[in-house]
């Protein structure tokens, strides 16, 4: 299994650009695809059910699909086929059934590129794990949205505090780290990623 899932991380890192329009990315403050289609809106606007959806309000549906800069390539290249060349039907039955399944597809692709990633810590990279293991689709869905934040903060201000240990660290250095420990997830990710080199520049 591990050897399996070794090999697929390091073709989700080659192919990543290729796989995904957008991953989640949670250094750039991106949100996730859609949670559930079954709550895809109507023209109108409303939450009406797929069942109930005119052909109109079933094309609608999968624009708003196909607009979403973070749809991946699976959802992307089904929801084109579709707009191409798909009946109502066609389209209804994707809307209710379809869509969860390459969503699916394109959420494991976006655990095995996070996986891939080396800035993924203890925290991120033990989550992803265990749901691959175990992790239903809505699971995986979940964690891409909030989970992915959360973890990735948690090893962010490990990796921030470990800063302190360094031999001849500066006081300029010391009290950005201290404020950066103060800060949002994003700013914490931001201080790793560009504000430490700043500092003593």
């Amino acid at each position: 299994m591990r050897l399996t899932r070794a090999a697929l991380t390091v073709a989700a890192t080659a192919l990543a650009p290729a796989l995904l329009l957008a991953g989640p990315a949670f250094a750039a403050g991106q949100q996730a695809a859609p949670a559930s289609v079954s709550a895809a809106p109507g023209s109108d606007g409303t939450g009406t059910p797929v069942s109930e959806m005119s052909d109109d309000d079933l094309r609608v549906a999968i624009l708003r699909i196909l607009a979403d800069e973070d749809s991946g390539k699976r959802v992307t290249r089904e929801a084109q086929e579709l707009l191409d060349s798909g009946t109502a039907e066609e389209m209804r039955q994707w809307l209710e059934t379809g869509y969860p399944l390459a969503q699916a597809e394109d959420d494991k692709v976006a655990l095995f590129r996070i996986l891939a990633d080396p800035d993924s810590g203890k925290r991120v990279t033990r989550e992803i794990n265990e749901l691959l293991d175990n992790g239903t689709a809505e699971e995986i869905r979940q964690w891409l949205e909030t989970g992915h934040r959360l973890a990735q903060a948690e090893d962010d201000r490990v990796a921030i505090v470990s800063i302190l240990s360094r031999p001849g660290i500066s006081d300029a250095l010391r009290a950005a780290v201290e404020e950066a420990l103060d800060g949002t997830p994003e700013e914490m990710r931001y201080f790793l990623e560009f504000g430490q080199y700043e500092v003593d520049a």
